[in-house]
């Protein structure tokens, strides 16, 4: 049997279980897989080969935690590292003592800085999945600089500048992985949600790994827009002093997201890993409003986003009917669906795991002989 790969899975948002559901359909079967994750509810369906391992959260207290240590800092090579935190104790026992008992050929990691760092220092070979944002710090650095491969969930393309040619050569770089980017044609889209073949119809969509856009802003577009239908899917931040008109409809969280994008004639969207994908797939004019994430994800993503020429983008809803109208026209008029389809690649999650398989074979060209029983024991 194959060594086995580790897979270390953030619990927040969708798109970390998705794309690891995604890349261990396309491994080999014969390749045993372990996942750790704080849940085990939030991944779509996985080959019998892989086993799942819930641990307790990095960063979520139960209680149990002891008080009085905040005063000590946390050293800038950790994000996420408080003391006398019982969970994070036992989480990482149990993935360290796993590295021991499985002898695995990698680790990967999604995400966690100090899980990749956890993994080098037991001398387990680990892959890092990439992200954008503010990543210089020494944290992301010793986990980028010490992976044996990195993975990205985007077209290289939309790679920041600051990546140099030695990071870029270790990456491999999978446009739309984990995503179902299979785009419904539109005139069915729309008979399934029910918007009519003449409609001009303007998508608003909110991820899961945020709060969701503020009613009042949309509201304010709507009216800008009286012509079109609006339609949010997600979550929606309720306010009180919004004024909404006739045209807006809020459906809350759907099961057919890919049909409402199909649909639309311009989508606005956050920019999440999964949302995207999804957009850039269905090749539609896109308003991407970057929102809140650590080391400005979001924001850096949207840079990169503007810089390929795939999307227009706002740092907030616009708060003008004005302001409106300019944003929506700049977003139809700059439309290059042709570069955005040429994000996505064909097989994305084969093409993500081909490269791990070869990338472990490359590492373990030779499987080392079991260790001797006497190795580590005391006479």
């Amino acid at each position: 049997m194959s060594r086995p790969f580790g897979y270390f899975v953030h619990h927040q948002g969708r798109g970390h279980a998705e794309r690891c559901a995604a890349i261990l359909n396309a491994l080999p079967p014969e390749r045993p897989v372990t996942i750790f994750c704080a849940r085990d509810d939030i991944f779509p369906a996985l080959p019998p080969h892989v086993e799942r391992i819930v641990i307790p959260s990095l960063f979520e207290p139960t209680g149990m935690e002891a008080t009085g240590m905040d005063m000590v800092p946390t050293p800038d090579t950790l994000h996420c590292a408080p003391l006398g935190w019982p969970g994070i104790r036992h989480a990482m026992a149990v993935i360290a003592r796993w590295f021991d008992t499985a002898n695995p050929a990698l680790m990967i990691c999604d995400v966690s800085a100090e899980i990749a760092q956890l993994a080098r220092i037991c001398s387990v070979p680990h892959v890092k999945i990439l992200q954008h944002g503010d990543r210089g710090d020494p944290g992301h650095r010793a986990a980028y600089d010490g992976a044996a491969g990195l993975l990205a969930a985007f077209d290289e393309a939309l790679a920041q500048p600051e990546w140099d040619a030695a990071m870029r050569a270790k990456t491999c770089f999978a446009g739309g992985l984990g995503v179902d980017t299979r785009v419904p044609e539109r005139e069915l889209a729309r008979q399934r949600i029910g918007v009519g073949a003449d409609e001009e119809m303007i998508l608003v969509l909110s991820g899961g790994g945020g709060g969701g856009f503020a009613q009042a802003p949309l509201g304010v577009g709507a009216r800008s827009r009286p012509g079109a239908r609006w339609i949010t899917i997600g979550p929606i931040v309720r306010d009180w002093h919004a004024t909404e008109p006739g045209n807006i409809e809020h459906r809350g969280w759907v099961d057919n997201a890919a049909d409402h994008v199909a649909a639309a004639d311009l989508v606005i969207a956050s920019t999440g890993n999964t949302t995207c994908q999804q957009v850039l797939a269905a090749a539609r004019p896109w308003l991407a409003i970057p929102e809140w994430r650590y080391f400005d994800e979001q924001h850096r993503k949207a840079e990169a986003l503007v810089a390929a020429g795939v999307a227009c983008v706002r740092p907030h809803l616009p708060s003008s009917a004005q302001a409106w109208t300019a944003a929506l026209a700049e977003t139809l008029g700059q439309h290059r669906p042709a570069i955005q389809r040429a994000m996505i690649a064909d097989s994305p999650a084969q093409m993500a795991a081909d490269w791990l398989e070869a990338l472990a074979h490359r590492l373990w060209p030779i499987e080392p002989a079991p260790l001797s029983p006497s190795i580590g024991a005391h006479s």
